[in-house]
């Protein structure tokens, strides 16, 4: 999900969504050395972004993004790269929580019928489309925690938030993708 400086959807879908392994990597390196966007993410600095790495190296996928510019790796910056599990966690002071356990704990559904334990299994079944729709759930409940973090921080008031929230809401209930993803309105803006 790209959002804008404002919070809203800009665009909603998969990189790379026809492509092999290799043309996925090179369609969100391409994207991330084009645009420079803040990347959001839960637990991706120690799993997501290493995975990426690897399998980059894997299939020579250029990241110069990612190497020099280090506010991308540098875990106590907003600059590059916002990893809400070290944010939420204190950078290791603290537990961290399942991304699933923080929907749930803002108004998301959480994991619905599928988790990460289920995709290769699903993988090897040719199931590519509900492993993209599964990994769409994600980004979109990883989005609304991050405006709830957002919120929490002070860095957007309460009635941006619910617009926020509004409009990314109207977005997800309008993609056939997400059907499964039941979002409880009253709960999601209870805070605001």
């Amino acid at each position: 999900m790209w959002l804008d400086r404002d919070y809203q959807v800009k665009r909603l879908g998969v990189i790379g969504e026809s492509g092999n392994e290799q043309g996925v990597l090179s369609d969100f390196s391409q994207f991330v050395d084009r645009h420079r966007p803040v990347l959001v993410t839960y637990n991706g600095r120690t799993f997501d972004m290493p995975v990426m790495v690897l399998r980059s190296l894997r299939f020579g996928v250029p990241m110069p993004w990612y190497y020099q510019d280090r506010s991308l790796r540098y875990r106590y910056s907003e600059h590059g790269h916002i990893d809400l599990c070290d944010w939420l966690a204190e950078h290791g002071a603290a537990r961290s929580s399942s991304l699933d356990a923080l929907s749930r704990l803002i108004g998301l559904p959480g994991k619905v019928g599928v988790d990460g334990s289920h995709i290769e299994g699903m993988f090897n079944a040719g199931l590519i489309t509900r492993i993209q729709n599964y990994c769409l759930s994600d980004v979109v409940q990883t989005a609304m925690l991050f405006l709830r973090f957002r919120l929490l921080q002070g860095v957007i008031d309460r009635e941006s938030y619910r617009r926020a929230v509004s409009a990314m809401t109207e977005v997800v209930r309008c993609d056939a993708r997400l059907t499964d993803l039941a979002i409880d309105d009253e709960r999601l803006l209870a805070a605001a």
